[in-house]
């Protein structure tokens, strides 16, 4: 498994214990989607390597205690204390409507309903103050802020995103 097959789920904060009881922080939106999970890919060494669970408990605050089997050392705790969890893409939830995950529409043809074709979603570029849609349009990179009101339509079978942009913008980057 390789870390373009995945997403990122959490990560490990702490162990508890030498018997493979971590403490995991759960960098979701529903932390109870994942009480029966039965394995995770921890990043080691910039490595995932499947770790098998035996027990889940969802704490406040998107934290939760996993108990990893087959953790026999305390080099082993050691490695795994602060490291990255995955899980595979296949497991996350099927969206409908509007809603999406970015991995999804890369390669999506973005359409504005003014302007019109504008090209394909080449990336998502996230940031703290906003993340954008990044789309090459003659020869010129467009920024589209990512909002819940700029997405229109989306359909998946056809690959295309129609999108309503704040009149101005799109002439701003040609």
């Amino acid at each position: 498994m390789n870390h373009d097959d995945c997403y990122y789920l959490g990560y490990v904060i702490r162990s508890r214990g030498l018997q493979g009881d971590f403490q995991v922080f759960l960098d979701v939106s529903d932390p109870s989607e994942y009480t029966k999970l039965e394995s995770v890919f921890v990043e080691i060494n910039k490595q995932l390597v499947p770790f098998f669970l035996s027990q889940i408990q969802l704490q406040p605050k998107g934290k939760a205690n996993f108990r990893f089997e087959g953790i026999s050392s305390p080099e082993m705790i050691k490695e795994i204390t602060g490291s990255p969890l995955y899980l595979p893409l296949t497991r996350l939830p099927r969206l409908k409507g509007k809603h999406f995950y970015y991995h999804e529409v890369l390669g999506f043809d973005l359409i504005d309903e003014a302007f019109g074709p504008l090209g394909k979603i080449e990336k998502i570029q996230e940031s703290t103050a906003q993340d954008l849609f990044v789309v090459s349009h003659k020869e010129a990179e467009v920024l589209i802020p990512i909002l819940d009101n700029t997405v229109t339509h989306i359909d998946r079978e056809k690959k295309t995103m129609i999108i309503q942009t704040p009149e101005g913008l799109i002439e701003m980057y040609l």
